[in-house]
């Protein structure tokens, strides 16, 4: 039987939540925020929530960074004023001096928590959103004693001890892609073929597991005998696999109502809200639930199995997937001896599994493919990145961490990729307390008078938005929305509080991606190996860039329109040089 979503109920909680809203603006009085100028609104129900979360919304935050400053006042549910910032300050200060103000929203900690449990996503800072700390009853200390137990796996150091794995699982793939290839050139979606290379290197240098041989004994017992990503032609993705793969989207479709979770959490206990979203007649929310379920009952087998491989010693543990070097296996290590005062509790050790995945795969998956398709679509740049490769390849015979790091036209093309299409438009925060933020640059409030700061009251939601700022021709030139081959350097001493390159791809402060040299290594790694003996090439079809949590490829005017996938023509190097 096929349910259809029944809006009543729906309904009935945005009227409370609209009762709710609009009594909290009657007694807080005049907002701060209403002189900041904003594009005009459409729906007072929804304010800009459509525009900016649509899966077509890329225009729309162009559109922002064409006709505002450094500071937009979108409009959230029933006209709630929310701004949308760019510019450098204020962002230094949401993300770095003031971080223990601004913090994760609670609807985003609270739905983080129900999908992927309290891993590092799901957890707060020093200074929690009230509604957070009484839902999900956290210290305000917990997301950086996580951070600082999973930190070290992302170090430079463990990093370069596996970058060998990196090239082993990177080349089974291309030795896929060339046995596709062999009878000549064939259309191949390398959106799918991303997202299963990002899974399978999680996989085995995060969580320690891999696809079905003699020697994968944990993953036989884990998975009862299925493959965890098989990369070889013709494999199917397991029911794991498939989960992991398709819980963003599921994500992204609910995300309006993922904003009444914290509302919802309260009816009842933990058993009760269960049987409740079991009886939701919503095939979204179904779909999530099942994906959900099957992801936790595999975290919760994988850990049991390697905390007995832990148990029985460093002989059991380097016969393992990672050698031992795994997150999981670092992460239980570390925890098993820690000071009871830093122990995490074992739910939250099992939650991280299911935290990593999600976070390691799609944003990266998403800049390969984004990588690739610009490259197909640019053949000189594309065959330039070759011969940089190539020649290395030549010279070193192998190439570590180190040597990818020395290749200036990789890094290059890596750097402008991730400026320019961010996997992420944006994230948001939220105000504990009333506070103000200061501008780099001064806008014109609606009222025609220079504002310098912004007051910035309690619970008000802040959009960061990454794709304006690493967009915006006053620090990066006129040259700003262009693919270069030298990515531009900041016209101005103008500093983001960035980890990464100036650019707010993996934002700043306490909450910056902990993974991004992970990511980045990942993405070298795969255009090191596949270019030395791959040429891509556009296909017949119109490619266009839809927003789904992050940016993913899509073909609008195919039988499957919505469908994550990037065909791109494919040949051998040995092929093109044949057909030349």
């Amino acid at each position: 039987m096929t349910w259809e979503y029944d809006i009543s109920s729906s309904t009935a909680l945005i009227a409370v939540a609209a009762v709710t809203t609009l009594l909290l603006k009657y007694l807080h009085g005049h907002n701060p925020l209403h002189n900041i100028p904003g594009p005009q609104q459409t729906l007072f129900v929804k304010g800009h929530i459509d525009q900016l979360f649509n899966p077509q919304g890329a225009s729309f935050h162009q559109h922002l960074a064409d006709n505002f400053g450094g500071v937009v006042k979108v409009r959230g549910m029933w006209g709630d004023e929310q701004p949308y910032v760019s510019d450098p300050n204020a962002l230094h200060d949401i993300l770095v001096k003031q971080q223990d103000v601004f913090e994760e929203t609670s609807w985003f900690i609270v739905s983080n928590e129900l999908t992927m449990g309290k891993g590092l996503l799901a957890t707060t800072g020093t200074s929690p959103d009230p509604v957070v700390l009484e839902l999900s009853s956290f210290p305000g200390t917990q997301h950086r004693k996580q951070r600082k137990m999973i930190g070290p796996f992302f170090s430079m150091r463990h990093l370069a001890e596996m970058t060998p794995l990196f090239f082993e699982v990177v080349s089974k793939v291309r030795d896929t892609l060339m046995l596709k290839t062999r009878n000549g050139p064939q259309e191949i979606d390398m959106h799918h073929w991303m997202n299963r290379t990002s899974l399978e290197l999680v996989g085995q240098s995060g969580l320690g597991v891999s696809g079905p041989s003699s020697e994968y004994a944990l993953m036989r017992l884990v998975l009862a005998g299925h493959s965890f990503n098989d990369l070889t032609e013709g494999a199917k993705p397991n029911e794991y696999t498939a989960a992991a793969m398709g819980v963003p989207s599921a994500r992204f479709k609910l995300n309006l109502y993922r904003r009444m979770v914290p509302y919802l959490v309260r009816l009842g206990p933990p058993r009760l809200r269960r049987l409740l979203v079991r009886l939701i007649p919503s095939t979204d929310v179904q779909r999530l639930r099942a994906m959900v379920d099957i992801m936790w009952d595999t975290s919760v087998r994988l850990v049991a199995s390697k905390k007995a491989a832990l148990e029985q010693g460093d002989e059991v543990m380097l016969q393992q997937v990672g050698r031992g070097k795994d997150i999981m296996s670092i992460l239980l290590n570390a925890n098993m001896h820690t000071s009871e005062s830093e122990r995490l509790p074992e739910d939250e050790v099992i939650d991280q599994m299911s935290t990593l995945v999600f976070a390691a795969m799609g944003t990266t998956s998403s800049a390969l493919s984004r990588v690739l398709h610009l490259l197909a679509q640019r053949p000189h740049i594309q065959e330039k990145l070759r011969q940089e490769i190539c020649e290395a390849w030549e010279a070193k015979g192998e190439l570590s961490c180190a040597d990818l790091s020395d290749l200036p036209y990789l890094d290059a093309v890596v750097r402008e990729t991730l400026r320019l299409y961010a996997p992420i438009p944006m994230v948001t925060r939220v105000a504990t307390q009333d506070t103000v933020i200061p501008l780099t640059q001064p806008i014109t409030g609606t009222d025609g008078k220079y504002m310098k700061e912004i007051v910035v009251p309690k619970g008000t939601m802040v959009y960061i938005a990454i794709i304006k700022a690493n967009r915006d021709p006053a620090v990066w030139g006129p040259d700003a929305l262009e693919w270069l081959e030298t990515p531009p350097e900041s016209v101005t001493k103008t500093q983001y509080p960035s980890i990464y390159g100036n650019m707010m791809t993996f934002i700043g402060g306490g909450r910056s991606c902990v993974g991004f040299k992970f990511s980045e290594l990942e993405i070298k790694v795969v255009l090191s190996v596949l270019l030395q003996s791959l040429v891509f090439s556009e296909g017949a079809q119109d490619i266009q860039w839809n927003l789904g949590g992050v940016h993913v490829p899509v073909v609008p005017n195919s039988a499957m329109p919505t469908k994550s996938q990037l065909p791109l023509v494919i040949s051998s190097v040995k092929q093109s040089m044949s057909h030349a």
